[in-house]
């Protein structure tokens, strides 16, 4: 065995791994290892000492002492061509038996399978490893697969120390003994499940494991599932660069996306979104992928979908909104059965992809009272933030997560209290228990204020605002000067919006609380207008409903001489139409400034101005119309719901003239 590793190392080279340093994300890895006799090894870290590491620069020697087995970090041994990297103490752990020629039967693997999923942490998967006398390959992959799924947590395990598990060092040990007669499936599924557990790549079992699967992969018989998990595992060692990669490539090309199963489509969206397909590369296969996925959402189950879901998002496939479409569709009489995690990642796609379904509203109103206060708080998060981007007012919805506020909010992190708060504001909404929530966010400001990042505190106190609910004890504290220095981002100063939303809430109070007596804002941080192109604390006029104004305005007043249009009023709003009068209530024409005695702000009001599936103003365009009234304006609002029932240029001309002079009788002219 050890003769035949050494003529493989010459393909490890191939597939781009070097001896020095490790290559890929490494953190803690172990390595099951066997000496003869007390040695040095040498060991290289490569994370921050916040995640209870040692930075790469330092080497640290840890001693092997005899007839022990040490799982240690990134080990660069000289003598690891031995037949075991594992070496076991008799009976004093676990020994395992994988087999193939009695395989264990379909109802025994699923039975196993659904005994891992239930396992909530590690040491519930070495427990039931320990129950099992037998198992095929692919079984003991999965239970890998299983512990990385719960200690993986970004570039790193959670509890490196679950490595040192007799039990998954007895499997590991297993594993690398029969590398050599394991079935295709099981030696790229354990392999990456390696990778996931961040072993070293010089390890034994690694260095078996991809020797093994360059044997496989140059006989040319992998299925495209094995393919996609051999290219995911070969991302992880040797980046997009590496030669045996490229291999993989080539044969996933080669063969049809319209003759794959399902799996193989879900895996080769999931390998695809982990680096290969991004920047535009394989478009042609993707397209040929989003043509067979559109035939085959209907059999998606929660996990295909969203995973499909992430993967559209991950390699920015807007081009795929029919696919996207099909599977907001699909996710309907899912969401009941997806996980948090799974939930996130459709409502996350769904606002990326700027998709709504009205099924899908229907659905999550009837899932939202259910979850609220037992889901993840992330999740609950997210339900809130998808109607605010979506603009969609359910008030069964916020509702039921405005209560839920009240009780969970302390587990909240700041960032999710916000986009919360946020929702609400955007949508202009007042849930029944405001007073409670509103003083369940004051004494989050006042017991964590701190804590909040400063564009975050921005973003909740401004959307306070728009609710007609001013933190005028936390407002001082904004506009210092030392705030406002945090605020900017290095060295580029602060961007519009938040310049807007500072001018906004200092007007606020300004108008709406005349007691606050507290520190003004700096004029530097002041905005001139609060239109601007995309985001923007107004909405611009809809073009064709403006028009249709227009012309009744010119037959009602005899010119359009007499009103003005997008007028920049100096206190930062801009009016879509304003008109001048008179001591006498005479109009007056739009450049004549001297004796105006009253001011008329037309609000053309288009339907990006209100929510999308009821008539109410959205909370930017409410406290708009709020403060022009609170400025001297008479405002007086054109909704389209009413205006484009008009049919006919009279009608449209009577409507302007019963909105806007509804106490005089119009002259001919």
């Amino acid at each position: 065995m050890a003769l035949k590793l050494i003529h493989r190392l010459p393909l490890l080279r191939q597939v781009g791994i070097h001896r020095y340093p490790p290559v890929g994300p490494v953190c803690i890895s172990r390595l099951l290892s066997t000496s003869s006799k007390a040695q040095t090894l040498w060991v290289g870290y490569v994370f921050t000492p916040a995640s209870g590491c040692i930075p790469r620069q330092g080497y640290k020697k840890l001693q092997s002492d005899y007839g022990k087995r040490h799982l240690t970090t990134i080990v660069k041994e000289p003598s690891f061509f031995a037949s075991s990297s594992v070496g076991l103490h008799k009976d004093s752990s676990p020994r395992f038996r994988l087999t193939r020629l009695h395989k264990p039967t379909v109802v025994e693997d699923q039975a196993f399978q659904q005994s891992l999923k239930s396992c909530s942490a590690s040491r519930q998967v070495f427990k039931l490893l320990r129950t099992v006398e037998i198992m095929s390959d692919t079984m003991a992959a999965a239970a890998l697969h299983r512990v990385a799924d719960l200690e993986q947590e970004g570039d790193c395990l959670k509890d490196p120390t679950v490595l040192e598990n007799d039990t998954i060092r007895a499997l590991c040990f297993q594993l690398e003994q029969d590398s050599g007669w394991l079935s295709d499936a099981g030696i790229v599924s354990t392999l990456l499940a390696c990778t996931r557990l961040f072993l070293d790549p010089w390890s034994t079992l690694m260095v078996r494991l991809v020797s093994e699967s360059q044997e496989r992969l140059d006989r040319g018989q992998m299925s495209v599932e094995q393919l996609c998990n051999l290219g995911q595992a070969m991302l992880a060692i040797g980046g997009s660069s590496c030669v045996m990669l490229e291999q993989v490539m080539k044969q996933i090309q080669k063969l049809k996306p319209a003759e794959w199963s399902l799996e193989d489509l879900i895996a080769a969206y999931i390998f695809m979104q982990g680096g290969v397909g991004k920047d535009g590369k394989y478009r042609h296969l993707l397209n040929a992928m989003h043509t067979h996925a559109m035939k085959e959402t209907y059999r998606m189950d929660p996990p295909a979908v969203s995973g499909l879901l992430s993967a559209l998002v991950s390699l920015n496939q807007t081009q795929a909104m029919p696919l996207v479409i099909n599977l907001c569709k699909q996710s309907v009489r899912h969401v009941p059965h997806f996980t948090d995690d799974e939930l996130n990642a459709v409502l996350g796609a769904l606002m990326y992809f700027g998709h709504s379904d009205y099924y899908f509203v229907e659905a999550m109103e009837r899932h939202a009272p259910q979850m609220a206060f037992t889901s993840h708080p992330e999740t609950v998060t997210k339900v809130m933030q998808f109607f605010g981007r979506r603009n969609i007012l359910s008030e069964t919805v916020f509702d039921a997560i405005a209560e839920s506020f009240v009780y969970r909010a302390d587990d909240y992190s700041t960032s999710q209290v916000t986009r919360q708060i946020m929702a609400l504001g955007k949508l202009g909404y007042l849930p029944p228990n405001a007073g409670d929530v509103f003083r369940k966010v004051e004494t989050i400001l006042r017991t964590r204020f701190s804590q909040f990042q400063p564009r975050t505190l921005l973003n909740l106190l401004h959307s306070c605002t728009l609710v007609e609910r001013f933190p005028v004890n936390f407002v001082p504290k904004v506009f210092s000067s030392f705030f406002l220095q945090e605020l900017q981002e290095q060295n580029t100063g602060l961007d519009r919006i938040a310049m807007a939303q500072l001018t906004q809430l200092y007007m606020t109070l300004k108008l709406e609380c005349p007691y606050y007596k507290g520190p003004r804002l700096h004029p530097n941080y002041r905005v001139k207008s609060f239109l601007t192109s995309g985001r923007s604390l107004e909405t611009q006029v809809d073009v064709h409903l403006y028009n249709s104004v227009k012309n009744g305005l010119v037959d009602l007043l005899g010119a359009r001489t007499y009103f003005g249009s997008k007028v920049l009023t100096p206190y930062c709003y801009t009016l879509d139409v304003e008109i001048k009068l008179d001591e006498e209530g005479y109009v007056l024409p739009a450049s004549h400034n001297d004796d105006v005695y009253k001011r008329i702000a037309l609000c053309i009001d288009g339907q990006k101005r209100f929510a999308t599936n009821k008539r109410q103003l959205l909370g930017k365009e409410a406290i708009k119309q709020r403060h022009l009234r609170l400025l001297g304006y008479e405002v007086v609002q054109v909704p389209y719901y009413e205006f484009q029932e008009l049919r006919n240029k009279t009608s449209a001309m009577e409507y302007l003239h019963q909105k806007i002079f509804p106490h005089t009788y119009r002259l001919s002219w």
